[in-house]
């Protein structure tokens, strides 16, 4: 068995076992962030950021070292990953830490907290707009056309109902991906152009030499600068960031969830 398989294996045996986390003690409760960062003493601070990049040449600048519910262990971020080490830098891991008592990956937690974005600050003018019934509730998709899981969710998002949609094209998938996204974005009617092109396969008319397709580059900037790595990615109005297709249920539970 590889290290892959038995890090799900552990995984699943504490997290999917279908047990209810109220069992669990009610201290085990992780600390907040911000907290977090605050307890870490200054000397534990200043040694990790020290040691790290002196033994490890390659090793990148820090951006926050918090404290973890395990004692002795702390919590190294850089960018959008984790690393957890001792007090001094002698032992680094790469992995997720469990919490055994409530079945919580506080990792995964985590990088839920780090990767969400301010739904306020999208760079809605680089997206269209569909809107559907009220259109009261609101979702941001980073989609490419040629993306299958994309097309999947498309008929998935047709049974939603009172949202608005701000689609994002986001072609990464290949020089031709990035000629249907022109297309989709110059023509006359975007929604329809991209429902026709992703729900029924009716290409899209070819992109006129005049039209302004900046949009597309700066949706691949953004995507690069907050690590959207695939698609379709969904944004929430609560920030919450989903990668990959879901079923429209799912959808409806996350825009419940989301207060919108």
């Amino acid at each position: 068995m590889n290290a892959k398989a038995i890090r799900t294996g552990l995984a699943a045996a504490l997290l999917g076992l279908g047990l209810a986390a109220g069992a669990a003690d009610g201290d085990s409760k992780a600390p907040t962030a911000a907290n977090a960062a605050a307890q870490v003493p200054a000397s534990v601070d200043a040694a990790l950021r020290k040691n790290l990049p002196a033994r490890m040449p390659n090793f990148p600048p820090i951006d926050q070292i918090s404290r973890t519910p395990m004692q002795g262990i702390y919590e190294v971020r850089i960018g959008t990953e984790l690393f957890y080490t001792d007090g001094e830098g002698n032992y680094i891991i790469n992995g997720e830490m469990m919490d055994t008592r409530a079945r919580r990956n506080l990792t995964e937690e985590r990088m839920e907290k780090i990767l969400a974005l301010d739904f306020s600050q999208l760079p809605v003018k680089d997206a269209f707009v569909v809107v559907r019934g009220n259109g009261k509730r609101k979702l941001a998709v980073f989609e490419d056309p040629n993306c299958g899981y994309c097309k999947r969710f498309e008929r998935d998002l047709q049974k939603i109902d009172n949202v608005t949609v701000y689609m994002f094209l986001y072609p990464i998938l290949g020089p031709d991906s990035t000629e249907k996204s022109r297309a989709i974005w110059c023509s006359k009617d975007k929604g329809a152009a991209w429902s026709g092109y992703m729900l029924r396969n009716e290409p899209p008319a070819k992109a006129d030499a005049s039209c302004d397709v900046s949009a597309l580059a700066r949706n691949i900037e953004f995507g690069r600068k907050h690590k959207i790595t695939g698609t379709p990615t969904l944004v929430f109005a609560d920030g919450s960031r989903v990668p990959g297709a879901i079923g429209a249920a799912d959808v409806e539970k996350l825009l419940a969830a989301g207060g919108k």
